[in-house]
């Protein structure tokens, strides 16, 4: 039996790299008093503007609200929403040094309009397209490097399908990481879903693996969710599959063993950015356990925690070992 701070302290001992599409999230807050009469819409009067950090810089985030050593790697444009993001990141203690700024892109930003905490629209300036070659070999480089010199506990890859992760760049990467025994967990996108040949964790949605499998999955129990982690290691070798189920929990299966783990009962705001606490937090509890349904339960608590908060937000590591404690009181 592992005390739960035993745990908590252990996450403050990783070295973790998360690599991925960063992305700035620009949040406009105002009211609505009327509609516009140049066309049914609602007038937003603009009372304040807020930056935060969204994509693989939210799970970053997450990780060093945890308490480990973080370091991002990823490619924006060479432009000003850069330059706010890397502060951004550098303020929260995310090592930004692999971070590349490329002329041939934009960064991701991703502009929500809110009004009494709901959201009237968004505006994404983006660019989609895969990394240019040298791009790539520099990335690819950059991460040998790090992972020759400082061995990583644990990689994190966060794909948003914005081009940093392109299939050749995750097969390299994947191949580093065997090589020197790195963990590497994805929270992956349709358009690699099937890249990620032999990560150690594969944790998708419900939804991203209907749409990636193309099945229909009428009923959600776990002699369903056990033929799915057969189908999906067909095509990826994995070690574990990770499937978040919205309301319905989390789903966790290793070899034969496998459970779902129910949600508890939240007050929902907003669930932007649970997932990157999702893949953050039980990326980390695996990487100190190696317990992946203990990882799956505190990830699980982490992410209904987050949705209590409007807009993409880190989780509050006092919160949730908190709720921890409450619900999970000592663990194997």
């Amino acid at each position: 039996m592992m005390p739960l701070d035993t745990l908590f302290h252990q996450l403050t001992q990783l070295r973790v790299a998360v690599v991925g599409d960063v992305m700035l999230d620009t949040y406009l807050w105002g009211r609505v008093d009327r509609i516009s009469p140049e066309a049914p819409v609602p007038v937003v009067a603009m009372n304040s503007k807020e930056y935060r950090i969204g994509g693989a810089g939210n799970v970053a985030l997450n990780t060093v609200a945890l308490g480990a050593e973080t370091v991002l790697f990823s490619v924006v444009g060479d432009d000003e929403e850069a330059e706010r993001l890397i502060n951004l990141l550098q303020d929260a203690q995310v090592d930004t040094k692999y971070i590349y700024k490329s002329e041939h892109r934009i960064t991701t930003n991703k502009t929500r309009i809110l009004s009494r905490n709901q959201q009237m629209m968004r505006l994404d300036a983006e660019v989609t397209f895969d990394l240019l070659a040298e791009e790539e070999s520099y990335l690819i480089q950059q991460f040998t490097n790090y992972v020759k010199r400082y061995q990583p506990h644990v990689v994190i890859f966060e794909d948003y399908n914005k081009g940093v992760l392109t299939a050749s760049t995750i097969e390299k990467l994947i191949a580093i990481c065997v090589e020197h025994d790195v963990i590497t967990t994805v929270d992956p996108k349709k358009a690699n879903f099937f890249a990620y040949k032999g990560v150690t964790i594969f944790k998708p949605n419900l939804k991203e693996v209907k749409e990636g499998l193309n099945i229909a999955v009428k009923e959600v129990n776990e002699e369903v969710l056990n033929q799915i982690h057969q189908q999906l290691y067909t095509e990826l070798k994995h070690k574990i599959s990770l499937i978040t189920l919205s309301e319905k929990g989390i789903f966790c299966q290793k070899g034969s063993a496998s459970a779902i783990l129910p949600a508890h009962i939240r007050n929902i705001a907003d669930v932007s950015g649970a997932g990157d606490t999702v893949i953050a937090t039980a990326s980390l509890v695996y990487a100190a356990t190696k317990n992946i349904k203990l990882a799956a339960n505190v990830a699980n608590i982490a992410g209904g925690l987050v949705c209590e908060e409007v807009g993409t937000t880190a989780i509050n590591k006092q919160r949730l070992v908190e709720e921890c404690v409450h619900i999970l009181t000592d663990v194997e």
